[in-house]
């Protein structure tokens, strides 16, 4: 039987420290979070992997990921998330990264677009008692306004770019974090939200997997 305590240890070691993720609550709670619990049965031995893993196909064939451990330690690294926070994650998964921010915030909503998965993701996190979760069904896109404003967004996955309505949700002086572009063009950016304007700076390149729902629509070809 595979030792997911050992495994996650090793992850610790060899992904997060090793890239630059200095913040002991960030450590700390990638390290309490169990993430063999929030992947398919039939992939638990890999669910420490150092990349993004498939962990579900909608029926219209859209696919969904789990984000690589480094890259989500440096974003919530980034995010600067304190005990008091009310953090938005957009985009739940099965629900391993609203588990592991639950660790480092006082409230998390974990917003989901596809219903199966959000089922899944309030199942999973509440077999590991986070009970600071509350698991939203809607449009990634769109956020969750009536819940806003937030201190800290974290969108879980690759957008082409961030959404004004996002960036509106944050409080003034909160946080959004994510990666902007598609593969070796992606980078990490942080929004920093300052009275009624919002600038975005990169930060680090990341190649990640996008998240459904962000797309830009096509223009009119003649």
């Amino acid at each position: 039987m595979l030792d997911f305590e050992t495994a996650r240890y090793n992850m610790l070691e060899s992904q997060i420290r090793t890239n630059d993720v200095t913040d002991k609550a960030v450590q700390a709670a990638m390290m309490q979070t169990p993430r063999e619990k929030f992947v398919p049965a039939g992939k638990r031995s890999v669910a420490y992997q150092d990349e993004d893993m498939l962990i579900h196909t909608s029926d219209e064939g859209a696919k969904r990921y789990l984000m690589e451990p480094r890259v989500f330690a440096r974003l919530l690294q980034m995010a600067d998330i304190r005990s008091d926070s009310l953090v938005l994650h957009v985009g739940a998964g099965l629900g391993y990264g609203p588990a592991v921010v639950s660790k480092l915030a006082e409230t998390v909503v974990a917003l989901e677009c596809d219903a199966a998965l959000a089922a899944a993701a309030g199942q999973n996190l509440s077999d590991v008692s986070a009970d600071n979760v509350a698991v939203i069904e809607g449009a990634l896109e769109a956020g969750c306004p009536e819940q806003a404003p937030f201190d800290v967004i974290i969108i879980e996955g690759a957008v082409p770019e961030i959404p004004a309505a996002l960036k509106d949700q944050l409080k003034d002086g909160g946080r959004l974090v994510c990666v902007v572009g598609h593969g070796l063009a992606g980078k990490a950016h942080i929004v920093e939200r300052s009275g009624t304007e919002a600038s975005a700076r990169a930060e680090f390149s990341a190649a990640v997997a996008p998240v459904p729902g962000f797309e830009k629509p096509q223009g009119f070809v003649f």
